[in-house]
């Protein structure tokens, strides 16, 4: 038995075989971000989003807590401040601060098929889910921007 099989069973009482208990196999961790910072007295929304084939997503933007999402079906072109812009398909995470970072992309990186994820969203009190952020600003953040992919 392996070492990750032995730590998730589960033996019941009196017998020398063993059972896995369901709910100690069924949980898979999917993503583990640190550090999180929390703005006090936020609540939390979960979101469903469905982009249309090739739909460029929501203008650049922020939020003011942390974000939180799963892809479900496509693929979702995410692109956050200082990071390089990257493709998450179906099955995979992604994860925002929050605050001050600028959220550049989160469109359907496919032509020719839908694509829906869910995100889960720390809002501060009093503050909108989600602020586009203009052009001034853009320009004068230029430089925090990870270089654009040729092609």
């Amino acid at each position: 038995m392996s070492e990750n099989h032995a730590a998730h069973t589960h033996t019941h009482g009196g017998g020398d075989g063993e059972e896995t208990a369901g709910w100690m196999t069924a949980a898979k961790m999917l993503q583990d971000a640190a550090p999180i910072t929390v703005p006090e007295g936020a609540s939390a929304m979960t979101i469903q989003v469905d982009w249309e084939p090739g739909d460029p997503g929501t203008p650049p933007h922020r939020h003011s807590g942390p974000a939180f999402g799963y892809v479900i079906e496509g693929a979702v072109r995410f692109e956050l401040e200082g990071e390089p812009e990257r493709v998450v398909e179906a099955g995979g995470t992604f994860w925002e601060p929050g605050g001050d970072a600028i959220h550049y992309q989160d469109g359907n990186a496919l032509t020719d098929a839908p694509t829906r994820f869910v995100v889960t969203m720390m809002c501060a009190p009093g503050k909108p889910m989600l602020e586009l952020v203009d052009e001034e600003e853009l320009a004068r953040r230029k430089h925090l921007r990870a270089p654009r992919p040729t092609a």
